[in-house]
């Protein structure tokens, strides 16, 4: 079965065109800047090289026929269609096939993620007018955790505010997380009972994962709690949010942009890519230093939350940007709970490979391994499974 599969940002979109029993990838790109000046989309087919191809992209309406125009040239049937949703909300417990009243769904939850949702629902939409015969399946980040125990996911808050207004922790990179366990468990043979599984990127969550089952994750109502982030602040005291407006005088909005866009890696160092960071301590760089000593500690310390809320765990796998291409933040995270016996052997763990591997030193007292994720694939199975029925 062929699948595409789209995933829509606030100015973005990606897609990936594969075949979920081969797992050959026919073609696959992103399309840059919509809606902005300098407008381009950068595609790829199998065995050919990337082009980048300047196109003006004034809304996703345009990016998306631009997208199945250039896939004609690829001479592949699209049996389905997967779109990556980030917000799910209280409707999406797992993946399902849309409708008319799903596609209401996606923009009712809308106002926890406005800056994806409204988007993602504006192409689902558009899919459906030009190819109506294709059947479409959303698959939302918020799934994978909605059923992790309420002690875990539920607020102290008043509890007339949180069941109006729909207030709890829904988590985020839940399919990615559902793939790092997939692959762990194949790796390992069954093995794998306890994983704490790190997607490590620009944007970055830990998930407690025992024997399948999602127990706990480190994003919140939104994307914004949790780890310290590319430019996101990660937790800290939510008086914070009333101090900068009562005293700083800033507007919600303004706080908003702040730690979303402002904070994190970006305000600790100066930058927002872990690589310019590492290069910058390497140079002597203080701040840069404190970014990564920063990260390093707040990750294992909610790894270690992770770990409580399954009484323990006996594998770890780091994947995304950072956890599958940085040995030097691996390294960091794994000398932080050196003293709880996890330890990694640093000549593997120097290993790049697209494969999982095991990087764990012999006397490790806790697997650790790195397995690259692939959310398009797991998207695609599930499109597979819905449509299949």
């Amino acid at each position: 079965m062929n699948v595409l599969v789209i995933n829509a940002g606030s100015s973005s979109l990606k897609y990936q065109l594969l075949n979920v029993d081969t797992r050959e990838v026919y073609a696959k790109g992103n399309c840059e800047r919509i809606g902005i000046d300098g407008s381009f989309v950068g595609h790829e087919e199998m065995g050919g090289e990337k082009q980048k191809l300047d196109v003006a992209l004034p809304d996703h309406k345009t990016a998306i026929k631009y997208v199945f125009d250039i896939l004609k040239t690829v001479n592949q049937p699209i049996d389905g269609i997967g779109h990556r949703v980030v917000q799910g909300g209280w409707y999406f417990p797992q993946s399902a096939v849309i409708t008319d009243e799903t596609l209401g769904w996606v923009r009712e939850v809308a106002p926890l993620a406005p800056l994806h949702n409204y988007a993602e629902a504006d192409v689902i939409e558009i899919c459906r007018e030009m190819f109506p015969e294709v059947g479409n399946v959303v698959v939302c980040d918020t799934s994978f955790h909605y059923n992790m125990p309420k002690k875990a996911y539920t607020y102290a808050l008043p509890r007339d505010v949180v069941e109006k207004l729909h207030i709890r922790k829904y988590g985020a990179h839940g399919t990615s997380h559902r793939y790092i366990w997939r692959a762990v468990n194949e790796f390992t043979g069954g093995q794998t009972h306890k994983l704490v599984s790190c997607h490590l990127g620009s944007g970055a969550s830990l998930s407690a994962i025992e024997d399948g089952k999602d127990k706990d994750t480190t994003m919140g109502l939104t994307p914004l709690d949790g780890l310290i982030m590319g430019t996101r602040c990660g937790t800290l005291d939510p008086a914070t949010v009333f101090y900068l407006s009562r005293v700083g005088d800033y507007s919600i909005d303004e706080i908003d942009t702040m730690m979303n866009k402002q904070s994190g890696l970006l305000a600790l160092s100066g930058h927002s890519d872990s690589r310019d960071i590492e290069d910058g301590a390497h140079a002597g760089d203080e701040n840069c230093r404190l970014a990564l000593d920063m990260f390093y500690y707040r990750t294992s310390q909610l790894i270690m939350e992770m770990a409580q809320s399954m009484h323990g765990f006996d594998t770890m796998a780091f994947s995304a940007g950072i956890g599958e291409n940085s040995s030097e933040m691996r390294l960091g995270i794994a000398k932080e709970l050196a003293w709880m016996g996890v330890k990694i052997d640093e000549e593997k763990n120097k290993v790049r490979s697209d494969e999982v591997r095991d990087i764990s030193a012999p006397d490790s007292k806790i697997r650790v391994l790195v397995a690259p994720t692939n959310e398009e694939y797991m998207i695609a199975l599930d499109v597979q499974e819905l449509l299949g029925k």
